[in-house]
């Protein structure tokens, strides 16, 4: 008996739904755009990643405004009861500093005024005749702040000998001393033991260095040394040599010994390194770099920058805009931040920020940071005319912040050609948020058109 033809049935698709987590990896600079993780972004501008989520960084406001030019140096005194905020202003022919503790609508009588440059360096030091700031900018005498005024090195109370202080432009305490450093030269002064003034003795660092230049700072690196925590002196050249010492004394060589020389790539401004926690940090032509995780051997391991997962970008930073002044490297602990200041020209400013729980980049855009301080532990920053409180509200200083972002492409579980018919993203917000989204294919980075309604 004859049966009927039968065709093949054709399988209809079927419609999934598929979730992707927020890009808590971070600003991804460094991996293929096919191999990236889904929890990475290809940009994250003013967006900060949380362990579980990411926000819109928060807002600013302004502190002190109407200087007369930009504040390039923002200096803060701490002692037990006391606790300041100077401001250094470049007011054209002269520099000034203010102090900017109370926020004001403008800036109050300056200081001191007559100042060759605003472009500082500080320590807060304490001695039995009280605590001190104490600030160089390679150009002008020590500036001195006792706690209730302003005076010089040679002024009168306060005398520094062997050594013209204006000629200084770097400043450290180590092991109860303060250490100078000699603008353009592989040379430092120390005074004596518990003092900010006397006779400086130097120390000549031009057999110590191959590659030569002159010294750019100086930090203390704290270590475990396997019986408790031990200090080392830490000495940074233009060329991008490290030196480290241990000891007290370096007047005598049974107290004072030089642990090694290494290599990191040439640093980039003048506060290109600073402490975090017993760590120390140092940015450079090869990134961002933690010592504890670097000085493996005679050549840093650029390998283990924790600016790995941004190298591209800050590579292209210190390249292109290296020479620029503002550079700057703050550890915000009380966010879970730290930032870099990226001056991209003489009044835009980027900032890499770094999650130091989870190690997530991001950039914020929008703050047109001259220098960067924490006061009594919420962030300031110096800008073209004024003092600015960052991390502060949900707007800047009126504005709306607007936040970009992309998140790495995915497969969801084939290379198969897909048909999107929706995607709904997550957004938890107080207020109804302007949006702009966009879905983009076969590896398209532009931007999605159109401008969010607040």
């Amino acid at each position: 008996m004859r049966q009927p033809a039968r065709t093949k049935g054709v399988r209809s698709q079927v419609s999934r739904t598929l979730s992707l987590p927020a890009p808590v990896g971070g600003w991804n600079a460094r991996d293929p755009l096919p191999e990236m993780d889904p929890k990475d972004a290809v940009k994250l501008d003013n967006w900060f990643p949380l362990p579980s989520e990411v926000m819109i960084r928060k807002g600013s406001e302004s502190w002190v405004s109407g200087f007369d030019g930009p504040v390039e140096t923002l200096m803060t005194y701490q002692t037990g009861t006391v606790s300041k905020l100077f401001a250094v202003a470049d007011v054209g022919a002269t520099a000034e500093i203010y102090d900017v503790t109370t926020q004001a609508g403008t800036p109050p009588t300056a200081d001191v005024d007559s100042l060759t440059n605003a472009r500082f360096q500080y320590v807060n030091f304490s001695t039995s005749g009280g605590s001190f700031l104490l600030a160089v900018n390679g150009a002008d005498k020590m500036q001195i702040y006792t706690g209730s005024a302003w005076d010089a090195d040679g002024g009168g109370t306060y005398t520094v000998t062997n050594v013209d202080t204006a000629d200084c432009i770097h400043i450290n305490m180590h092991m109860r001393r303060i250490w100078l450093i000699e603008d353009g030269k592989l040379v430092a002064w120390y005074l004596p033991v518990n003092s900010i003034a006397g006779a400086a003795s130097s120390y000549d660092f031009r057999s110590i260095f191959p590659r030569g230049g002159y010294l750019m700072a100086m930090e203390t690196w704290t270590l475990d040394a396997g019986q408790g925590l031990d200090d080392h002196a830490v000495f940074l050249t233009s060329e991008g040599e490290i030196a480290v010492f241990k000891g007290t004394d370096p007047s005598s060589a049974s107290t004072w010994s030089l642990v090694g020389v290494f290599y990191a790539g040439k640093p980039i401004g003048r506060r290109c390194i600073v402490k975090m926690g017993g760590d120390m940090l140092l940015i450079c032509q090869e990134g961002l770099l933690a010592f504890s995780k670097s000085l493996m051997s005679s050549r840093v391991n650029t390998k283990s920058a924790i600016s790995d997962k941004i190298q591209s970008a800050v590579s292209d930073a210190t390249t292109i805009y290296g020479s620029n002044y503002g550079w700057q490297i703050l550890p915000y602990p009380a966010e879970n931040m730290l930032i870099l200041n990226v001056p991209t020209s003489s009044s835009i400013v980027h900032q890499y920020v770094m999650n130091t729980i989870s190690g997530a980049w991001c950039r914020f855009l929008d703050w047109n940071a001259y220098c960067w301080a924490e006061f009594n532990s919420e962030i300031y920053y110096g800008g073209a005319t004024s003092v600015v409180k960052a991390w502060s509200g949900y707007n800047d200083d009126g504005d709306n912040i607007q936040g970009s972002a992309q998140q790495a492409y995915h497969y969801f579980g084939s290379q198969r050609q897909k048909f999107w018919k929706a995607a709904r993203p997550i957004i938890r917000a107080n207020t109804k948020p302007g949006l702009v989204v966009g879905l983009n294919t076969d590896y398209d980075e532009s931007e999605p058109s159109g401008t969010p309604t607040f």
